[in-house]
């Protein structure tokens, strides 16, 4: 034992938790500086926690399996959406019985909540990557709760905000940049997608098309690393299979390619259909007599009528498309389960269940390409051998209408078949889909949804600095003012000709009461005016006013419904004293500066990887 062991012996045992708490701290401080300047840490660390995130995507699924297979009396192995060996009085009242159970539980956390739970492109707009750790949790287990009822929709929902959350909240435990925080959400929401379809390039395309916007060179390592982590933990737990996995090999001619982009088309159709079906319920839920709480309890009593005829509208709709892969159906029950599934769908969303239509669209797809090439092997019996390409090619093209990631869809499919001349189909179609929704409709469901919010976002680019870019920081603080019962003489006296174009009014209390032009009370033409006039006799603009907090684009809006180039700043509505002003001048051009600032950074850390969508503006 040397001298420095013996004097650790020696030590009191509080001296000895110092010492450990000030290593502890020193560590801690280690860590958060290289992983704040370091990438390769940063890489790191997003592979171990894309591993945490897989296992609990693994865990999460078995669970909700489990919760299948009791609720509705199932096989075990055997998925709910496959429709098979379900008892069929607890379909008629396990969704109405889960529905209730959310809606009660929304109830209660609406007490306790005092705010909306923030998604991944949410706060990556908005937010730079914060995201609340406890409400994500929240929002997984209500997924949870909801797909146990069997509500016609995915799990990715929840395990893309369980995955961005516990990514952000390690962000922001250390106190990461704003860029870096983000580009964790979207490793958190690439690693969940991955471990869930079991197909890494997708999952990760997935957070760098619908959850970062861009493929910036910074983030292409840390959520490509996350995404093959999520999926190998998830494949040690759960198997090596991709979730769709099927042969390849399909016979294509020139012409296929043809009913591809055409199959594009009618897949815009359906996407369109959907989203608006889905707001259609929702609106029609609301403008009704009938409790929120109570909402979805409602869905789950339409969701079981519809599923008293389709069981397989139930679910995320796994079971039946790895069904209809291998098997086939006549033309018209197929046709009906595709209405059934898309309206099953809509009311699951519409009335309050937890989910997303990430799965659902795949099945809506698969039933697509099912239908459309019935109709085709009418016309020309030889495409019937094609059968499984117009399968794949449908499910791709609505997914990629719905969800808002092409690329997406077209790795997805890849990994599953490994067959390029179909997924060249898959892209061809998909181009062709995603192309019509977004020129005819604007929007993929998750944008579509931020716009019946109120939120004017149309994709993950970060909007949020407009937040932070407040009056605040931009006005002068140095006003020229003077109170009503000024004499307008001594106003004159006071601010010779050239050193005031507007002067700002007091009232007795010291509130703002309006503003003076100056240009006027020099007017030569009015000198007999001014010598009994008082400030009070030429204020103008009592309610035109700024105020500290607001942003820089709400600003330059009151700007134009004044039709003034300057308007001061009040402290509060409530307590209306002026504490500064702004010109429309200066917050145009601090504006533009900071616009053309982040404008030549993305494309200077982007290069030729960027997705081509307009920046925030």
């Amino acid at each position: 034992m040397d001298s420095s062991e013996r004097e650790l012996e020696r030590l009191p045992p509080r001296a000895g938790a110092v010492n450990f708490a000030r290593s502890a701290r020193f560590l801690y401080a280690t860590f958060q500086r290289e992983l704040r300047a370091n990438e390769l840490v940063q890489i790191f660390a997003c592979a171990f926690i894309g591993s945490g995130v897989g296992v609990a995507v693994a865990m999460l699924r078995a669970l909700v399996q489990f919760l299948h297979e009791v609720d509705f009396g199932m096989m075990g192995g055997v998925l709910l959406s496959a429709g098979l060996n379900t008892d069929r009085v607890r379909i008629l009242v396990v969704p109405a019985l889960g529905g209730l159970v959310l809606g009660m539980l929304a109830l209660v956390a609406r007490r306790f909540a005092t705010r909306d739970i923030v998604d991944p492109i949410e706060a990556n707009a908005l937010y730079g990557g914060r995201m609340s750790l406890a409400d994500s949790l929240r929002l997984t287990a209500s997924t949870v709760i909801s797909n146990a009822a069997g509500a016609s929709l995915g799990m990715e929902a929840g395990y893309t905000q369980f995955g961005s959350g516990v990514f952000s909240g390690i962000a922001s435990y250390f106190h990461l940049r704003r860029a870096d925080q983000r580009v964790f959400v979207t490793a958190g929401s690439a690693a969940a997608i991955a471990a869930a379809f079991n197909a890494p390039l997708a999952g990760a395309f997935y957070g760098y098309e619908l959850i970062l916007g861009s493929y910036m060179p910074n983030a292409l390592a840390p959520v490509a690393v996350a995404a093959v982590c999520g999926a190998l933990s998830q494949r040690l737990i759960g198997g090596g299979q991709p979730l769709f996995a099927v042969a390849g090999g399909v016979p294509l001619d020139v012409h296929s390619y043809v009913l591809f982009g055409l199959m594009g088309v009618f897949a815009a159709g359906i996407a369109i259909t959907t989203m608006m079906a889905v707001t259609w319920t929702e609106r029609s839920l609301k403008n009704s007599p009938i409790p929120d709480w109570l909402r979805p309890c409602v869905g789950g009593v339409a969701l079981s009528a519809i599923a008293s005829f389709s069981p397989q509208v139930l679910g995320s709709g796994h079971g039946a498309i790895e069904y209809y892969l291998h098997a086939t159906l006549p033309f018209l029950p197929m046709a009906l389960l595709l209405v059934a599934k898309l309206l099953a769908s809509a009311i699951s969303v519409g009335s309050g269940f937890r989910g997303g239509l990430f799965s659902s669209a795949l099945f809506l797809g698969c039933l697509f390409g099912g239908v459309f090439a019935k109709c085709v092997s009418w016309l020309d019996p030889h495409f019937a051998v094609q059968y499984m390409a117009f399968l794949l090619v449908g499910m791709g093209s609505v997914a990629a209408a719905i969800i808002g990631a092409p690329l997406t869809m077209v790795l997805l499919v890849l990994e599953s078949t490994g067959d390029f001349p179909v997924t060249a189909g898959v892209l061809v179609s998909v181009i062709a889909s995603a192309t019509i929704t977004r020129l005819m409709f604007g929007y993929s469901f998750s944008t579509w949804r931020f716009h019946v919010r109120g939120l004017g976002l149309r994709g993950a680019h970060d909007v949020g600095w407009i937040s932070d870019l407040t009056v605040s920081r931009l006005m002068r603080s140095d006003p020229k003012m003077a109170p009503t019962s000024m004499p307008l003489k001594a106003l004159r006296e006071l601010y010779p000709p050239g050193t005031a174009k507007r002067v700002f009014a007091t009232a007795p209390d010291g509130h703002y009461a309006g503003w003076v032009d100056m240009a006027l009370v020099h007017d030569p033409q009015l000198d007999d005016a001014m010598e009994a006039g008082a400030v009070a006799d030429v204020v103008q603009g009592r309610g035109e006013y700024l105020l500290p907090s607001e942003n820089v684009r709400t600003a330059l809006a009151r700007f134009d419904e004044a039709q003034s180039e300057t308007l001061p700043v009040l402290s509060a509505r409530a307590d209306p004293r002026i504490v500064g002003y702004l010109t429309e001048a200066y917050a145009l051009r601090r504006y533009a500066q900071e616009l053309e600032r982040r404008r030549s950074a993305e494309l200077g850390e982007q290069g030729l990887f960027a997705l081509g969508q307009s920046p925030p503006g």
